[in-house]
């Protein structure tokens, strides 16, 4: 039988993701997963974040320094598996001779981005450019979103940068491939002007930003800076995401995913990504 064989019928090139439907979730902390990135996009989640340190001329990837061993790097456990999944996303042959754009990681929304966001654990301004020169082999490849000539392209990969983050370090790449989060709760700063194409990304402490804690009702004033803080990203074309929300009771969890949702948030941040993707 057909179905009982190895046939090539049955098999197609971009089929790593296939059945996946890409969701706004954010594996925070995703170097923590049993298999980094992968277990995020088994899930369909869209945005990942690495911690780096750029120590010895090497990014290393880890929440402190207690947790950096030599092998887990930027390079091994982001860089060349998106490498290699990108690759199987966009096959050359007789058939893309004359394709003009690419695929992303998910099969079922080739459009649709992966953010990956980089959180600069040391000095942003002596590890911005480690990281800039180890996205080479991606920009190589035209995979991350770019913006140049006033013309913002999306491509399989939108970088940002966080944590220690340099913003003029950000503002003065041209062309710019890596991007600011943005301070969800401080975009009208008189000195910046947030934009998409400066911070794709805005995002905030759940707790001093709002402080509900999911039991109960909302307050009003609560429920009015929520409403303010996205509202005011969504007017500048920048998506926001609060970070750090409560994880349990699970109930509580749940129900402040629930108001951020409704309320517009565009990333559920997220610890336990099987939890999220079912939510």
């Amino acid at each position: 039988m057909l179905e009982q064989s190895n046939s090539t019928l049955l098999q197609y090139p971009t089929q790593f993701t296939q059945n996946i439907v890409p969701k706004q979730i954010h594996s925070h902390n995703d170097y923590w997963r049993d298999v980094p990135l992968l277990t995020a996009l088994s899930f369909g989640v869209a945005s990942v974040e690495a911690d780096v340190w750029f120590i010895n001329n090497t990014l290393f990837v880890g929440h402190e320094l207690a947790a950096l061993t030599p092998d887990r790097t930027f390079e091994s456990l982001y860089i060349q598996p998106l490498l290699a999944i990108l690759a199987r996303q966009n096959p050359v042959n007789a058939f893309t001779a004359n394709q003009t754009s690419l695929n992303g990681v998910f099969d079922t929304s080739g459009g649709t981005p992966l953010q990956l966001l980089i959180d600069m654990k040391t000095d942003g301004n002596s590890t911005l450019a480690p990281v800039v020169q180890a996205l080479e082999p991606l920009r190589q490849l035209k995979y991350l979103t770019t913006f140049v000539n006033d013309t913002l392209t999306l491509s399989a990969i939108t970088a940002v940068g966080t944590g220690n983050t340099p913003l003029d370090g950000i503002k003065s790449l041209s062309p710019r491939d890596v991007f600011f989060d943005a301070p969800l709760t401080e975009l009208n700063d008189p000195i910046t002007t947030y934009n998409v194409t400066l911070s794709p990304l805005a995002s905030t402490d759940y707790e001093p930003a709002i402080g509900w804690h999911g039991i109960g009702n909302i307050s009003e004033a609560q429920l009015g800076n929520l409403t303010t803080f996205i509202n005011d990203a969504h007017s500048r074309g920048i998506k926001a995401r609060f970070w750090d929300t409560p994880g349990w009771p699970i109930q509580a969890r749940h129900a402040v995913w629930e108001q951020l949702l409704n309320a517009g948030a565009d990333w559920l941040n997220a610890d336990d990504l099987e939890a999220a993707s079912q939510f």
